[in-house]
Parts: structure tokens; sequence; C-alpha cells
């Protein structure tokens, strides 16, 4: 077999929609489903304010535009993440100030943040990683005692929710991203989601080039060209039509892989109440970091892709310090993502689990289970 980490799923109105853009010659960033798409994901989330991007990156830039974060300023955001949230504060002038992790629940820590708020401090940048959410509830309470702007980055966490309430709707701003190995894509692409109509105007207005809304070509900002195309939207609108189908499935797969592993030396992470994940990649944290790699290359020898966890932003050399974040270590150095997209079958779901368990010597062998069918 040959099982990549991800594959999008497209089983939908994908094609019907982009046909619907090429006959209609509207392919860039004005036509129908850009509007659609932007009203869809805003129900689906319940946002009051959402603005669509060409990707997530630069749907980080603008966020922290939006709220005035600039030279001088700091921004507190964990350091085991995608590098993408630390380049996005460098961008506006400011200095990301890292946070160590929780050891249990693989998300930021909010008491390591909390030492580290300054009279520089302006934001907090919460990343939910991997499968589930961070405590966004206390970095909220903690931008409120302190006077805080708080940015979610959702770029894994479509579908993530904490008391039955979206994650992505706690914040000031959010945003996602709809790169391709993510559970609702669009090829590229990402949204803006803001509180304030304030903050989405001026989002807005920075992504499309600073142009005036009352006056033809004339531009008081600096603005960018972020806009999203009408055929990434369309792409888009499919796949929210199918998303509870998507998550569905990734739910599923994640049960598998807890079950058919649970006997061996590796952790997942935690289910808690209140909690639903969008098990965007299932992961598991090996006991012994010096198991990952050899770990990975058994599955790579039996066509199985994998993923290590992020390295901490910390360790990078355009952002390294000189200081020891010992639970983000930890963490990158033991983690190990599976193949995780909703198209994957029972036979790949069995060979997966047990190529994996043919690694650990002695273990017992993997329990009958089944996953719904395609």
């Amino acid at each position: 077999m040959s099982i990549p980490l991800y594959k999008p799923y497209l089983r939908g109105n994908e094609r019907a929609y982009v046909d619907d853009c090429l006959d209609s010659g509207w392919i860039s960033s004005r036509g129908e489903y850009v509007g659609k798409f932007e009203a869809a994901f805003r129900r689906f989330i319940g946002a009051e304010h959402c603005t669509s991007v060409c990707n997530g990156t630069v749907a980080l830039h603008l966020a922290l535009l939006a709220a005035g974060i600039g030279p001088g300023d700091e921004v507190i955001v964990p350091t085991l993440t995608y590098i993408a949230p630390v380049n996005a504060i460098a961008y506006v002038g400011a200095k990301p100030v890292f946070a160590d992790m929780c050891a249990d629940t693989w998300q930021v820590n909010p008491m390591d943040v909390a030492g580290r708020i300054t009279p520089r401090t302006r934001a907090i940048l919460a990343v939910h990683l991997y499968e589930g959410p961070c405590d966004i509830v206390a970095l909220q309470t903690l931008c409120q005692q302190h006077g805080l702007a708080l940015i979610e980055d959702c770029a894994e966490a479509f579908g993530t929710s904490v008391n039955a309430r979206h994650v992505g709707t706690f914040g000031d701003a959010s945003t996602f991203s709809f790169f391709g190995n993510k559970s609702v894509t669009t090829g590229e692409g990402g949204m803006v989601v803001c509180r304030s109509r304030h903050l989405h105007d001026r989002c807005y207005l920075l992504k499309t080039q600073g142009v005036s809304p009352h006056r033809e070509y004339e531009h008081n900002v600096l603005g960018y060209n972020y806009r999203m195309t009408n055929i990434c939207a369309a792409i888009g609108l499919a796949q929210l039509e199918a998303a509870g189908v998507i998550l569905n499935r990734k739910r599923l797969i994640s049960q598998f892989y807890r079950k058919a592993l649970r006997d061996l030396p590796v952790s997942f992470a935690p289910l808690r109440e209140g909690e639903r994940h969008s098990h965007w990649l299932c992961s598991i944290v090996l006991d012994d970091a010096e198991r990952r790699d050899p770990l990975r290359q058994h599955l790579a020898a039996r066509g199985i892709e994998t993923r290590p966890f992020f390295r901490p932003a910390h360790t990078m050399p355009v952002f390294f310090e000189p200081k020891s974040y010992p639970v983000a270590e930890a963490l990158s150095a033991r983690g190990l993502n599976l193949p995780s997209w909703p198209g994957l079958s029972e036979a790949e779901l069995a060979f997966i689990a047990d190529a994996v368990r043919e690694h650990f010597a002695g273990a017992a062998r993997r329990p009958a289970l089944r996953v719904v069918s395609q």
C-alpha cells in the first residue's frame, strides 16, 4: 500500500461549482461564491463577521494589523506551533514572546502565559494545536484582566468547540486555514473572523489594497492584495456542505486509532468534558523519544507517510532563544501524526495499526475493529 498523511475529501459539488465559475468567467476575486462561502462559514461556526483571504498566514497578518499590533509590542505565542503565527508577529514588527505547553493537553500553558505578561504585552496569540482546543477560556480571562487583545489561530481547529461554542468565536479576531491538508479546504485559502464590525472593516480594507469604499482608486492606507478567488471559494462552499460527513469520519478514524493502539507505549490527546475535537491530524506521543524516528522509518518502509510534531519556534535560527521550554521540547521530540484523511478505508486503517504494532516487540495483536464503510 501507499498511504499518504492526508488527502482532501472531494466528493461533493466541488467540480460543479468550479465549472460554474469557468462558465461564467468569474475566476478571480469577484464572483458570487466568495460571498456565499463567507456566509456559510459564518453560520457554521456561529461568528459575527468573516472575510476570506488567500491563505491562513495572511489571515494572521491581517488580524494583527487590524488589532493595531506593531513595533515595540510583545505578543505571547506558544513555542510549539507551526511557524506561521510567529512569522506573522514578526511581519508587523512586534516581538514574539514564547510560552511553554501543558504536558497533559499538549496545548499552551495559561499559567506560563500569565508569567510572561509585561507592560509591553499587547496580545496573546492562542493556537489550537493538532486535534483539540487550547484552554481558550483561561486565556480569554487573562486578556480581560490585563487589557490585551486575544487572537485565535484556528488553522487546525475547524470543527473544534468548547462548551458547544466553536473556537474562533472567543477572541477579538481569529484565523482559519483552508490549505489542502485541512479538514475543509479551498486548495489555498484562509478566513479572518472578527467580533466587532470595526475590526472586520479594517481587515477588509487592508486585504483589498487599502482602497477607499467611497472613491474609486483612492488608497488612503498601505494595503495588501490578500483576496480569495471565486474558484477557491466555490470549492470551499462545496466543502462546507460536506463538513458534517468529513468531521464525523475523522472522529471515527481517531476512535479507531485510540482503540487499536491503546495498549502500546503511546499517548493520545485527552478528550476533556465540554470539548469537541476536530481530530485534524490523529496524533500520538511516544513514551520514549528514541523510538519516534525508528517508528517513522518502519512505517515509511511499508508505504505509510507520517509527520513529526512541529519543532519549537524558539529553536529556529531566525527566532532562536538560548532558553529551555521543556514540555514543548519533549512533546516535539516524541510526537507523531498518523494518516488522518476522511477517505481512509477500513483495510488501510487496519494496515496502519498493524504496522505500528509490529514496531513494538511483544505487543498484543490488534483487536478486531470496524469503522463506517466508505
